[in-house]
């Protein structure tokens, strides 16, 4: 069995995508607009992600943008977390994802190692932690 996050945006899901495979060093695959599935939208979205994955050496997730006429209502049911290697590397992590967000717990020491939860520009929420 393999479980994986698919994420829905507002007709920004390339430019996410983007952000996030800088940040992760992977790459978008799979790559497929609503032109070229053919799939009846206004013109002005004919170019946006239809699906589209990432993947790198340690993340593989699914993502589209949602069609102009799918209701998508911002909410908490669903967060990414990142186990990072090292303590330096979750800092670093969770300052790239909460800059132009919001942060709800800043990256500090916890009883159980190192924890912060932020809601990135996107929308995504984040968890990164590092157990020590």
């Amino acid at each position: 069995m393999k479980i994986q996050a698919y994420l829905s945006f507002k007709g920004n899901c390339q430019e996410a995508l983007k952000f996030y495979g800088d940040l992760f060093d992977a790459k978008i695959v799979n790559r497929q607009t609503y032109e070229d599935k053919k799939i009846d939208v206004p013109s002005s979205y004919a170019n946006k992600l239809q699906h589209a994955e990432l993947k790198g050496k340690n993340i593989h997730f699914m993502a589209y943008d949602a069609s102009p006429d799918t209701p998508l209502n911002s909410g908490n049911q669903c967060h990414m977390s990142i186990e990072a290697s090292d303590n330096n590397e979750g800092k670093t992590l969770f300052e790239s994802l909460s800059e132009g967000g919001k942060v709800h717990h800043n990256y500090r020491e916890r009883e159980w190692g190192y924890f912060g939860r932020c809601t990135d520009k996107f929308g995504i929420d984040w968890m990164v932690n590092h157990n020590q």
